[in-house]
């Protein structure tokens, strides 16, 4: 198996599953965020149809995914990059995995059985940071680390950073050899994004 093809189906398919949008607007209501950090999982990846978040790659102007959630089914909301994500009580997930679990504390941890032959293991490495990306400044994220072991050598490590109010703003994948190196693969950060007002 390529680890190339790895890269692209995790990294892509495992997170950037449904889109965070960005305009004026949307700035302006995270800027206007109270000073302490929600504990609501639901405010890191703000879900509603027509939210969206376009990623830059690789940090090349001329490469970007724009991602946009186009309905809601079943309980999942279903975006154009075929992800579907859904918040319940114990955090973000997908139909296999959960993305973000709480408690939002620094050295959570859990795992997720994907397949047979194919456990992924999350940690929170940090819980109420500020982190930036081209689309702004954001005063409360959470950083989390996904572990995949690809082979014997290899294990597949994705980091993930979500801000409170936006979503997913940046995404690194890395591969991480038996003796500790880590190769960078691919990162996308978040350039822009559009959200729906909430509705009264």
């Amino acid at each position: 198996m390529k680890l190339s093809s790895v890269v692209v189906r995790w990294g892509l398919g495992a997170s950037l599953v449904v889109g965070v949008g960005a305009c004026s607007s949307s700035r302006q209501q995270v800027a206007e965020q109270e000073t302490r950090p929600s504990e609501s999982l639901a405010a890191y990846y703000p879900l509603a149809v027509g939210n969206r978040w376009t990623y830059r790659v690789n940090g090349r102007a001329d490469r970007t995914v724009d991602v946009e959630v186009l309905k809601e089914e079943d309980g999942y909301f279903h975006d154009n990059q075929g992800g579907q994500l859904s918040v319940d009580n114990f955090g973000v997930r997908d139909r296999k995995r959960y993305l973000l679990r709480g408690p939002l504390a620094e050295g959570n941890q859990w795992t997720n059985v994907v397949s047979v032959s194919s456990t992924e293991r999350y940690r929170i490495l940090q819980a109420g940071v500020p982190c930036d990306a081209p689309a702004g400044s954001f005063k409360h994220c959470v950083r989390v680390e996904a572990r995949n072991r690809v082979d014997a050598q290899t294990t597949l490590v994705n980091a993930l950073t979500f801000a409170e109010g936006v979503g997913l703003v940046r995404i690194e994948v890395s591969a991480e050899k038996s003796n500790g190196e880590r190769l960078p693969q691919t990162w996308l950060e978040l350039t822009s994004f559009k959200l729906q007002e909430p509705s009264r």
